[in-house]
């Protein structure tokens, strides 16, 4: 009798998880319908490349930067794992959305999102998007690896009929019906803590969220300044962009060089920006760093190096180099 009255509790609550699983289910595959039915994203050498998405994540990831920073620099490599990401995405999403080995396939929505959650869970322009569609990822995987699926599914069809493979245990944990767990409560108020921490906690890192002053990495653009040498006429520095909307680049129009008065003793404006000769950039990752119609772009995690030839101006010490974005942010750093 005890088994029965399990067996129904579990197939309501998946039954109640209905509308939560087909939704979750079309986020993770409609990421493959849009990459591949609705428009080809997984050419690397076309616009709108999901590769220079992934690049975006690169400056303010959070645990996973070194593993972004590896693929970005190896677009082979990146090209394959964004192949495979995406026809895991769609496995997963359809398998959900049927109701098919729901609990197996509810871990591979809990990592998704975690990978969603930090990798991108600082990018949003006019609300927190990417940190709420990771904890609410997170959460809504653990939720159906407890419920599995229940009525209007796969895995409830093969149960009715009375396969055999329903029988063994390894379905209950892949698949659904009663998860065959001792304390059970306990687990689930452990696990849910966990989640309601990580949520604390990379809503404070990301975006302050908690307490202190509120950020938003996503809503103005950051160029960092950096490895600046002169040898000669050439003056070379890297240029790396952190932070600003992540469909919308930084446009470049001006690239000065002051002197200790802060007189202007070297100027590149926005026409000679957009005729920027491309072999004087050398960009490190797929973002590229390249002339624009009018100014030089800067992608959002973009990071080249820049050589300028100055000709005869001459360098001095405490010279300043200068950069100005169209919307009138400067950025500066001494000269060595």
């Amino acid at each position: 009798m005890k088994h029965t009255i399990d067996n129904t509790a579990y197939t309501n609550a998946g039954l109640f998880t209905l509308s939560l699983r087909w939704v979750i289910g079309w986020t993770y595959f409609s990421a493959f319908w849009r990459r591949l039915i609705l428009d080809n994203k997984l050419i690397p050498e076309e616009a709108g490349y999901i590769g220079e998405k992934f690049n975006h994540f690169l400056p303010n990831a959070l645990g996973i930067r070194p593993i972004i920073e590896y693929l970005v620099t190896h677009p082979e490599a990146l090209h394959l794992s964004m192949v495979i990401f995406t026809i895991v995405e769609a496995i997963v999403g359809l398998c959900i959305i049927l109701g098919l080995f729901t609990r197996l396939m509810s871990v591979g929505i809990f990592f998704l999102a975690m990978g969603i959650l930090l990798g991108s869970g600082w990018i949003g322009t006019t609300c927190l998007d990417e940190w709420q569609i990771g904890v609410l990822g997170v959460s809504s995987g653990f939720v159906l690896l407890l419920t599995g699926s229940g009525s209007y599914s796969l895995d409830q069809y093969f149960m009715n009929k009375n396969y055999a493979f329903t029988h063994k245990k390894w379905f209950s944990f892949l698949g659904s019906g009663v998860l065959p767990l001792r304390n059970l409560r306990v687990k689930v108020l452990v696990m849910s803590s966990v989640i309601f921490g990580l949520t604390l906690f990379t809503n404070q890192y990301f975006h302050g969220g908690v307490f202190g002053t509120l950020h938003n990495k996503s809503v103005k653009p950051k160029v960092e300044i950096s490895n600046i040498q002169h040898q000669g006429s050439l003056l070379t520095f890297e240029l790396f962009r952190v932070e600003g909307a992540d469909v919308y680049g930084s446009f470049l129009i001006g690239i000065e060089i002051l002197d200790e008065n802060k007189n202007i003793v070297k100027s590149l404006f926005h026409q000679q920006l957009a005729e920027f000769p491309t072999d004087k950039i050398h960009n490190h990752y797929v973002a590229k760093i390249k002339p624009g119609k009018h100014s030089l772009v800067l992608p959002l995690g973009a990071k080249a190096d820049i050589t300028l030839d100055l000709e005869e101006t001459q360098i001095k010490k405490n010279y300043l180099l200068r950069l100005t974005d169209i919307s009138g942010i400067e950025w500066t750093a001494e000269l060595p």
